[in-house]
């Protein structure tokens, strides 16, 4: 009885794992503006994987003979000053704005969780170290900060991301460092203590599974501000470089005709709008599900 039993707990939690999977999902698809979230992300990913497929035309080719048209049958959402297609470059931006989001979000990630669990778990002079560098960071606006960042780096997307990193993860660490001193004398960690397991160990093992839901909370809401400190590098001429199809950079370049020729700057602030305003419906959505206090 006792192999039966063992060879039946497998089972038993693989079942319990995808009844609460379906639980969630069945709690992230009740509320309609969560779906909507979900819907333009998904869109998001789908158009920047088969952006050769869906751009009409190449992003960077230049027709000066077809500059500033407006939209219409041939160039679905207009040309910018070039004669280049702005559908097309939007659908190509998609997938620098993923670029950005994918780096950001692994630097961005595993350095708040460390610096944050750190801290809280072992407190005295290291958490008075690790939370005093978190508060010179919070204190400065993101994008001032990214500024600065990129001014010393020099422009370029790549910089730009590491400028980005460097001014998202003290949320992520103060999130985790608040859930860290609330755990580390929970019973199962004080027995792990007990029993010789390190200090590292009980960081990896046990602390570190209990935050993971916080942290992905965190960082999908963070999405739309890290769009938006990018979206204002490339305006600023700091991010991406031309003639990459940017969406902050081509509203930067497009800002010069937006009286006559609108569709230059509305089609990537839209683009901008809704993806930043789908990435926070999706994070409400996901601390709804993933939050055991919520209702």
């Amino acid at each position: 009885m006792t192999s039966i039993a063992y060879q039946k707990t497998p089972d038993s939690a693989a079942q319990a794992l995808l009844l609460s999977l379906r639980q969630g999902v069945r709690r992230l698809l009740r509320n309609p503006m969560t779906v909507a979230g979900v819907v333009v992300v998904a869109a998001l990913l789908l158009v920047a994987l088969f952006a050769p497929w869906l751009a009409t035309h190449e992003p960077l080719a230049q027709d000066l003979q077809r500059a500033l048209q407006g939209p219409s049958a041939a160039h679905w959402f207009g040309t910018d000053e070039y004669g280049r297609d702005v559908f097309s470059r939007l659908v190509h931006g998609s997938r620098i704005s993923l670029y950005i989001i994918a780096l950001v979000t692994v630097i961005v990630g595993p350095v708040g969780l460390a610096v944050g669990s750190m801290a809280g778990y072992f407190g005295g002079w290291v958490d008075n170290l690790f939370m005093r560098i978190t508060d010179i960071f919070i204190s400065f606006p993101s994008l001032v900060l990214a500024l600065a960042f990129v001014a010393a780096l020099g422009p370029g997307l790549d910089h730009a991301v590491i400028a980005i990193a460097l001014t998202a993860w003290p949320p992520i660490a103060r999130l985790a460092r608040a859930e860290t001193l609330s755990l580390r004398h929970a019973d199962y960690v004080v027995a792990a203590q007990l029993q010789g397991a390190s200090s590292a160990r009980i960081l990896l093992r046990y602390i570190a599974p209990m935050l993971m839901s916080s942290v992905v909370v965190r960082l999908t809401m963070s999405m739309a501000s890290v769009i938006l400190t990018a979206a204002g590098l490339g305006f600023l001429g700091l991010g991406a470089q031309p003639p990459l199809p940017e969406w902050g950079a081509m509203i930067s370049s497009g800002r010069r005709y937006m009286i006559e020729c609108w569709w230059l700057v509305a089609a990537p602030g839209a683009a901008i709008m809704m993806v930043s305003l789908a990435f926070n419906l999706l994070g409400d959505g996901l601390r709804d599900v993933l939050d055991p206090r919520s209702e």
